[in-house]
């Protein structure tokens, strides 16, 4: 999957300090795709930080043409933080079919993590997955308006 396409050139990507070293991780792989990726933090595992501070700076971020990642120890709390603003509708991805459907199905545009949860390699392997699946349209598009986003 090294030339993938992906359906964005940018994307942006926040951590808590429990998500910080996966953080990197996928910020240095996904690079190797030509893909602008802005970082937002958090800076450091070392220092506690509260998730919802990194979930909200990234939600803010989100336009109709970009896409986020966020990261926390389960991936839950970042999740719940993020799907409480306006046109977001962020994923907890554990497997690559779960962010395909998140995709396909829901038009998610920002996928969450659980940085304890998953080995690097498998969340950047969830995460091209997640990027380079198309939003199916059709019976989807009357569910996603339902949401009220």
């Amino acid at each position: 999957m090294a030339n993938c396409y992906f359906l964005a050139k940018k994307i942006y990507i926040a951590s808590d300090h429990a998500g910080f070293e996966l953080k990197e991780y996928l910020i240095n792989s996904l690079k190797k795709n030509n893909i602008e990726i802005i970082d937002l933090g958090c800076n450091s595992a070392k220092v506690s930080v509260d998730y919802p501070d990194y979930a909200n700076k990234l939600s803010e971020k989100i336009t109709e043409n970009n896409f986020g990642i966020l990261i926390c120890g389960s991936g839950v709390g970042i999740s719940i933080s993020a799907n409480r603003h306006k046109k977001i509708r962020a994923a907890l991805c554990h497997n690559k079919t779960i962010a395909k459907l998140a995709r396909s199905h829901n038009d998610a545009n920002v996928i969450c993590l659980g940085a304890r949860m998953l080995k690097k390699k498998y969340a950047l392997a969830i995460c091209k997955t997640f990027f380079t699946q198309k939003f199916d349209g059709q019976r989807h598009v009357a569910r996603v308006e339902k949401l009220g986003l």
